[in-house]
């Protein structure tokens, strides 16, 4: 599955996030896929495109992120799959 992933920083948390990921990387457990992410241009929120086959492996991953930033998962379908369901409909 395909998760677009918010992250939202905690207020005055984005230095830190970018210190933890500069020492750190991006922590993901074996089985998360990042593919791309884009950054609010206040520096605000994170928009990282992942994919996984394990719903808890998101979970996982968030919880190195704890105490610096809150998420939102949504899945995300590609358009060409959105079309096939709208006609099925």
């Amino acid at each position: 599955m395909r998760v677009m992933v918010i992250e939202i920083f905690l207020p005055g948390a984005a230095q830190a996030v970018y210190d933890r990921h500069r020492e750190q990387g991006r922590m993901l457990p074996p089985g998360l896929r990042y593919i791309d992410s884009w950054i609010s241009d206040d520096l605000g929120r994170c928009f990282q495109l992942m994919e996984c086959d394990d719903r808890v492996l998101l979970d996982v991953w968030a919880a190195k992120w704890a105490g610096l930033v809150s998420f939102e998962f949504v899945p995300v379908i590609d358009s060409a799959e959105a079309a096939r369901r709208a006609a099925n409909k």
